[in-house]
């Protein structure tokens, strides 16, 4: 020890050049919650396909050889919607914050939950984020709220859709989450029905895939996120609601139709879409991202541009 400072004596440089050193690692963020959520939990890869669960025998081969475009996202996947094959992946099992991605799930539970004329009274409006501007006191059926939900991205729609369940929003939310362990989404868990950033809260690209493809299933939320505008009203026709989508790639993209947009400080910009061209459907997500129109219309142009649907026989053994 008495050699070392000696040593830092004789070398006035290198003293200082500690010192700043020393600031500079004071200065680095400490590990919080959200920096462990996706970047200290080693995750293993994406499963390969398996070609036997799968009813297509079509499977998309990248012809071209091209690779996909520069992203800024944290975390991207593009999914052939028949055969479930990956046709390009970035961090597809990161956790990271859905935002209001969540209502995918959200949307899906209220369809298998109740009815679309049953009626909800609003009892109290979820005031944060975007709305669909629900009023105290309103009687508004489900089917209007879903349009609200999923067109409109509103957060009071989907704690009013929540709330509504016979054993309350918590029994909601344990149903989201229920839903997912059916569906193995393994690296996903809900909080809230809206996709407020919320410990515990989060979702990887591959699970939000699978998701939407399920989803689509369902002709009537098929229909409401390829909704660009619709008015809805209370029961009473006295309370109109304008509601129009936020995803602006909607009747500009050629065969995209849906699916949910989503964004908050802490998770950026968020993207989940559903594309047909010609027979051909992809699913693209793309979470933390700087520019999620843009990356995704770079993601469905070159999936389609490079991609051939070729069948693969059978494995023999």
């Amino acid at each position: 020890m008495k050699n070392f400072l000696a040593f830092l004596k004789s070398s006035p440089g290198l003293k200082t050049k500690l010192f700043l050193g020393f600031i500079f690692l004071s200065l680095l963020p400490a590990r919080n919650y959200y920096y462990s959520l996706d970047l200290s939990q080693h995750r293993p890869l994406v499963r390969s396909v398996n070609q036997s669960l799968n009813s297509s025998s079509e499977y998309p081969v990248n012809q071209t050889g091209l690779p996909a475009p520069y992203l800024t996202a944290r975390s991207a996947i593009v999914v052939d919607v028949d055969s479930k094959s990956i046709l390009y992946q970035k961090n597809p099992d990161l956790q990271l914050l859905p935002a209001s991605t969540t209502k995918i799930m959200t949307g899906l539970v209220v369809l298998e939950t109740y009815d679309l004329d049953d009626i909800v009274t609003i009892e109290s409006v979820n005031g944060t984020g975007q709305k669909m501007d629900l009023e105290v006191g309103e009687r508004i059926t489900v089917e209007n709220l879903l349009y609200g939900l999923l067109v409109q991205s509103g957060n009071d729609a989907a704690t009013a859709l929540a709330q509504f369940h016979s054993d309350g929003e918590d029994a909601f939310i344990a149903a989201m989450n229920q839903k997912a362990k059916d569906l193995h989404l393994n690296g996903t868990q809900f909080t809230n029905a809206a996709g407020l950033d919320a410990y515990g809260h989060y979702t990887t690209v591959h699970d939000l895939s699978l998701l939407a493809a399920e989803a689509i299933k369902n002709e009537t939320f098929k229909k409401m996120v390829s909704t660009q505008t619709i008015t809805v009203s209370d029961v009473d026709n006295t309370i109109s609601h304008q509601l129009e989508t936020i995803n602006q790639l909607l009747g500009q993209v050629a065969g995209l139709a849906g699916v949910k947009t989503g964004w908050t400080e802490l998770a950026d910009e968020c993207l989940v879409a559903y594309t047909k061209r010609n027979t051909k459907k992809i699913i693209t997500v793309i979470l933390g991202s700087q520019d999620r129109f843009g990356e995704t219309q770079q993601l469905i142009d070159w999936a389609f541009a490079n991609h051939s649907w070729k069948e693969i026989p059978p494995a023999t053994h």
